[in-house]
């Protein structure tokens, strides 16, 4: 079995035989792609005559290489990823110069990451701060049942959007707010559901919820989709209903990229 590197190499050289004729004038394209708090190498197909801004398809080389750990098969692997980038660039949207930005701005919103540990990032993204985090800017391209379609606003997006951050963030804060809705949920509800989901019966996941003391109860801001929830903590009112309702200050501990933020009584 190769090793990533050698993986890389090979991939990067034998893609493009596993992609329709129609393609035989893109280039193939790897790199390291900075994402939130982690780097991966991505591989892309870029057209001859890319005019404008373009939403260009990635296929992770570390997705590939577990798929290749998986099944030891060369071929299976370029060929899925193969069949994935040809799928993705039917879907990609596109954006040309000139275009309406409103057809753009009502589809960004806000997303929370780590400053530290997404040095890099940053360096190439509007991004304004709060507290030790910082606010970016994202793209969404669709949503469907298998989650939320995105792309991060970098400066050469934002440029050709015509968008300063001033523009991004006041266009984001209403956005996010209309496409994933803040809610705040008991822990206690978070995980019934979770019991629920694997099955148990009402009854036994209700019983098991009545052992947790009200005062240990935690509580959890995300949104409705439960992806991306931490930013939600932006919007304050939510927030300040809850400390009012619990007549408690709150401690607020933003837990992952995913989810929302909990809290326990001062």
């Amino acid at each position: 079995m190769m090793n990533y590197e050698l993986f890389k190499e090979v991939v990067a050289e034998k893609f493009k035989d596993y992609i329709p004729v129609e393609y035989a004038d893109h280039r193939v394209d790897t790199k390291q792609v900075t994402k939130v708090n982690q780097t991966w190498d991505s591989i892309n197909l870029i057209p001859k005559d890319n005019k404008g801004f373009s939403a260009i398809p990635s296929i992770y080389i570390n997705t590939m290489y577990e798929h290749y750990k998986e099944c030891e098969d060369l071929q299976e692997v370029l060929q899925t990823a193969a069949d994935t980038m040809v799928h993705a660039f039917k879907e990609a949207p596109q954006i040309a110069p000139g275009l309406d930005l409103d057809t753009v701005k009502d589809n960004i919103i806000m997303a929370l990451v780590n400053t530290e540990q997404n040095k890099e990032l940053l360096k190439n993204a509007p991004h304004r701060a709060f507290q030790d985090l910082s606010i970016i800017y994202r793209w969404v391209v669709g949503k469907d049942a298998d989650g939320i379609h995105s792309s991060i606003v970098n400066h050469g997006m934002a440029e050709t959007l015509g968008m300063n951050e001033e523009a991004l963030y006041q266009a984001a804060v209403v956005n996010t707010k209309n496409l994933f809705p803040p809610m705040i949920k008991s822990m206690n509800d978070v995980m019934r559901d979770m019991f629920m989901l694997d099955g148990m019966p009402d009854g036994m996941a209700d019983m098991m919820m009545e052992e947790i003391p009200d005062e240990q109860i935690m509580w959890v801001i995300t949104n409705d989709r439960g992806i991306g929830g931490a930013v939600s903590m932006l919007y304050e009112e939510g927030l300040h209903n809850l400390a009012e309702e619990l007549e408690t200050d709150l401690y607020i501990m933003p837990s992952s990229i995913h989810e929302g933020a909990t809290r326990f009584a001062a």
